[in-house]
């Protein structure tokens, strides 16, 4: 866990696409080359691009995928993680649970 969180963090985070990638690391195990490769494949982008903070912030606001100062009327908190997981194609338990009580 401590080697995912310090990836996700050396790659920006929620400021570009770390929280993506180490999603993807733990969801799915996969190694960090593989992970990248996926949410670049996902997202559009060049893995090279996943750490680009600007072109990242940009993309996320497009996607309504949640970015790290709020933005009037972009996604947040667990409307940004369906989207997110919508995306990705995972699973994510706080957005299952969320699904089942309302009845989607």
């Amino acid at each position: 866990m401590p080697v995912a969180h310090s990836v996700a963090s050396g790659m920006g985070g929620i400021r570009a696409a770390g929280d993506l990638v180490a999603r993807m690391q733990l969801h799915r195990k996969m190694r960090l080359p593989e992970a990248k490769r996926y949410v670049a494949e996902r997202l559009g982008v060049r893995s090279v691009d996943l750490s680009d903070e600007v072109l990242m912030r940009e993309l996320r606001e497009e996607l309504d995928i949640g970015v790290v100062t709020s933005v009037p009327g972009c996604a947040k908190g667990l409307e940004a993680k369906w989207r997110i997981a919508d995306l990705l194609g995972v699973e994510i338990q706080c957005v299952e649970r969320f699904k089942r009580k309302v009845g989607v």
